[in-house]
């Protein structure tokens, strides 16, 4: 059985802290982030979102941190790494818009962090990557498989995600146009880099077809459509609810804690029949 790496393992935990922190920021400093972000961000429901989607790494980096074989943590390496080299590109590209000159220092030193993380991360991911599959060993034996309508849920999400990512990196203002609150080209293609990610490892789920291969992505998924529903509660008035995407949106994140959900619904069930009698 081919192991996950110390190295990997370690590059996991690192990226867990690191994705805490930068949904600290952004979380509790949703409204002030030209103080104590990388770059301003507004309306705040955006720094809400871009948070609630740091938080939700978390359990994909640590779940996956603690997998024995590299079976169980892979899904979720290649999609770091795509986020992580996206997310930088996107900083190059509007380089401009952050805080690198700000006259306040938290902010200042929050930018040049956060360039120096989006540097380094996407070139360790590629070396310890390489590292760890040129390890020798297979597969271990696959576990049970999800339903066949679910594995086709999770592909149409998956494809979904991907596809309004692209469309965000490519187009931000032109997809803004349709979006449930008010997006910028930055802002745009920083959510644009998160659906990307994200959408690739469910995709990448659904060529796995194993339960046993797949828990990162159900703890990140189940997170993800938490924190993204508190974000909207917390900043309802932002969302324009008048336009049809807002319930889209709604029922995708609906639908993305279902399938998170989805292997302890029945156990949820039992306990709470139990609690009942």
């Amino acid at each position: 059985m081919r192991r996950l790496t110390p190295w990997m393992r370690y590059l996991l935990y690192a990226a867990s802290l690191l994705v805490f922190l930068a949904g600290l920021q952004l979380t509790l400093f949703s409204e002030q982030t030209a103080t104590y972000f990388a770059w301003p961000i507004t309306p705040p429901l955006t720094a809400a979102f871009l948070g609630a989607a740091y938080w939700a790494a978390v359990p994909v980096e640590v779940i996956a941190a603690r997998q024995s074989a590299w079976a169980g943590a892979r899904v979720a390496v290649p999609s770091i790494w795509l986020f992580t080299t996206l997310t930088l590109v996107v900083t190059l590209v509007h380089v401009d818009k952050f805080n690198f000159s700000s006259p306040i220092l938290s902010a200042q030193g929050a930018a040049w962090f956060w360039l120096a993380i989006y540097a380094g991360v996407p070139v360790a991911m590629l070396l310890i990557g390489w590292h760890q599959i040129r390890l020798p060993g297979g597969d271990p034996p696959r576990g049970p498989a999800p339903p066949g309508w679910m594995r086709i849920i999770v592909l149409v999400q998956g494809a979904g995600m991907l596809a309004v990512g692209v469309a965000l990196l490519l187009a931000p203002l032109a997809v803004a146009s349709v979006w449930p609150w008010t997006l910028k080209d930055l802002t745009g293609r920083a959510i644009g880099a998160w659906f990307v990610g994200i959408g690739f490892a469910a995709v990448h789920a659904t060529r796995e077809n194993d339960f046993s291969r797949i828990k990162p992505l159900e703890g990140g998924y189940t997170a993800f459509a938490v924190l993204q529903i508190v974000a909207i509660a917390r900043y309802s008035g932002q969302v324009t609810w008048s336009s049809a995407a807002a319930w889209v949106y709604l029922a995708f994140l609906l639908s993305i804690l279902f399938v998170g959900l989805f292997r302890w619904l029945p156990q949820a069930v039992v306990a709470l029949k139990r609690a009942i009698h």
